[in-house]
């Protein structure tokens, strides 16, 4: 019987771990893994025990992007990235969301677990926001996200060359988070979400609130701004063409 693309998992009372696993899509955003992580965290939403989530990936994939058939069908106006909100996911989360990124993250990939509230990367994987390498410019809130965590400087990098770093590479550059190897992510993020569980749930889910007020409020405002932007970039001719000739994922 194969996995479903998204587990959803106690492995304590009080922490929830949630993995991304769709092996077949291998973690780009399909249909079947946006409907996995929305069911998923609307059941953290309504658990009343949950104290900490840690969300990961499978092998050496976090999460991709989006799907190279998504993307066209948003350069035909078909669909928007707004129409499935994944990317708010961990940000809405009323506990501590740990991103174990213990592969790849691509795209809005890397975006969404940019959101989360811990952030632990590994040392062997990739990580880019490779919007403009087909054409158009960020979405998924990243022009918001990237800039806050990773600084000015670098998460405008990151946004505008569209470059792949390594995490050691990330790590050189001074990224405010661990940088381990893969092997040891999952476990370092579960040793936080049980330190997390030690305190109340109510003190914790109240000053996450406060933490991330500011980026609660700007994001819809940011996603604004990201649509205006594909409306000038993503319905290029060029666009599409580099979709087709050039997807690798994200």
């Amino acid at each position: 019987m194969q996995s479903p693309p998204v587990e959803y998992r106690e492995i304590t009372p009080s922490i929830v771990q949630i993995t991304m696993q769709d092996q077949v899509h291998k973690n780009t955003f399909s249909d079947q893994l946006i409907t996995g992580l929305q069911d998923a965290f609307a059941r953290v939403g309504e658990n009343d025990r949950c104290k900490a989530v840690v969300l990961t990936g499978y092998g050496n994939y976090f999460a991709s992007g989006g799907t190279k058939e998504s993307l066209l069908l948003i350069q035909e106006r078909r669909i928007s990235f707004t129409d499935a909100d994944i990317y708010g996911l961990a940000l809405n989360c009323p506990v501590p969301v740990i991103a174990a990124m213990q592969g790849h993250g691509i795209g809005g990939g890397f975006a969404m677990g940019m959101f989360a509230d811990f952030v632990i990367l590994s040392q062997e994987s990739i990580y880019t926001t490779n919007f403009m390498k087909y054409g158009f410019t960020p979405g998924m809130g990243a022009t918001l996200v990237l800039p806050k965590k990773l600084g000015f400087s670098l998460g405008g990098e990151m946004l505008l060359s569209a470059n792949t770093y390594y995490g050691h590479e990330l790590k050189d550059r001074g990224v405010p988070f661990p940088v381990l190897p893969r092997a040891e992510v999952l476990q370092h993020a579960i040793e936080l979400a049980e330190s997390l569980a030690e305190k109340p749930r109510i003190s914790l889910v109240t000053l996450k609130s406060h933490l991330v007020s500011e980026l609660r409020a700007e994001l819809p405002r940011y996603i604004e701004r990201e649509v205006a932007m594909h409306e000038k970039t993503f319905h290029q001719p060029e666009v599409r063409a580099l979709i087709t000739s050039h997807y690798t994922g994200g």
